[in-house]
């Protein structure tokens, strides 16, 4: 396939790789550029006509894992609200009588570390898909350039 590709046809499949960027300067850009550049050239070339639908795949299963960790993280926030505005925590309880303000940190009673743990790990969760994210749309664009089929990691095929 490499010696039958054009150089428009490396660039312009690199060129969608690389809009997936637009996302930090556009609301959904990392959809929205792809698929206008893949829709106005899929039907010329079949190279581009491949990559866009790696690049949209990659796109959409990524946001499909990030709204999954968000919805497992929500049991978690939830079970933290009735504790939110509980100010006996940090001994706001005692700030109508000024004179005995008191900050005190009773490791019994302060239970951030129930819900953190699970957060921290959905955090975590999410950082990795931004740096995978990152990553494979450069070695997509870096290996579309050079004419050779790139196929990204754990993608989910909603385009066929």
């Amino acid at each position: 396939m490499e010696n039958t590709l054009s150089k428009h046809e490396k660039n312009l499949s690199a060129i969608i790789h690389a809009s997936t960027f637009s996302k930090f300067f556009i609301p959904f850009g990392n959809f929205i550029l792809p698929l206008v550049l893949w829709t106005a050239n899929k039907k010329e070339y079949e190279f581009v006509n491949y990559n866009g639908k790696q690049v949209l795949n990659f796109q959409i299963s990524l946001l499909l894992y990030s709204i999954v960790a968000g919805l497992i993280s929500i049991p978690f926030f939830v079970g933290f609200l009735p504790d939110l505005f509980n100010f006996s925590h940090f001994g706001f309880d005692g700030l109508n009588n000024l004179n005995n303000l008191n900050f005190h940190f009773d490791s019994d009673n302060f239970r951030f570390g129930r819900w953190m743990w699970p957060l921290g790990a959905v955090g975590l969760l999410q950082g990795a898909l931004f740096i995978v994210n990152i990553v494979y749309t450069i070695l997509g664009t870096i290996r579309t350039n050079e004419g050779q089929s790139f196929k990204y990691p754990i993608t989910i095929n909603f385009i066929k």
